[in-house]
C-alpha cells in the first residue's frame, strides 16, 4: 500500500508483509533445513534428530525480526543470539557452510532487487556474528 507523507508517496509495511509474510519465511527456511540435512558437518551442530523444531525456531526469529507475529519471544523470550550459539562451536568454517545454504535459500525466493539485498547483507552480519571459535 503506498501512502503519501511529505515528501511524496511511500511504501507502508514491514519487511515481512513486503516480501510476502509467513509464506516467504516458511519457504525460505524449509529450503535452508534441506540444505542442513544433507550436510553431514554442519548438521552435526543440530542436536535434535529431527531438525523440525530448528526450522520453527529459525522461522519464528526471523518472521518477528522483519516485523510479523510476535510468537519467538512469547514462547522463548528474548532472542540473545550469541548466548543460545554459545554451547556450540561456530568457527568460520561453520559459517561459511550456514551461509552457502542461506545463500541457495534465499536465491530461491526470487525476491525483488532490494528485498533481496535487504534480506541476505542481514543475514550474512548475523552469521558473522554467531562466530565464537577460531578452532577447527
Amino acid at each position: 500500500m503506498l501512502r503519501v507523507g511529505e515528501n511524496g508517496p511511500g511504501v507502508e509495511g514491514t519487511f515481512y508483509e513486503l516480501v510476502g509474510g509467513h509464506e516467504t519465511f516458511h519457504r525460505l527456511v524449509a529450503e535452508f533445513y534441506r540444505g542442513v540435512a544433507a550436510d553431514t558437518e554442519l548438521r552435526a551442530m543440530y542436536p535434535e534428530d529431527d531438525l523440525g523444531p530448528a526450522e520453527e525456531r529459525l522461522r519464528m526469529f526471523l518472521e518477528q525480526y522483519w516485523g510479523g507475529p510476535g510468537t519467538y519471544s512469547e514462547q522463548r523470550g528474548h532472542p540473545r543470539l550469541r548466548m543460545r550459539h554459545h554451547p556450540f562451536k561456530v568457527n568460520p568454517a561453520a559459517r561459511d557452510r550456514w551461509l552457502t545454504h542461506m545463500r541457495e535459500a534465499v536465491e530461491s525466493l526470487d525476491l525483488p532487487p532490494l528485498q533481496h539485498a535487504t534480506l541476505w547483507n542481514y543475514l550474512e552480519r548475523a552469521a558473522h556474528a554467531m562466530v565464537n571459535t577460531f578452532e577447527e
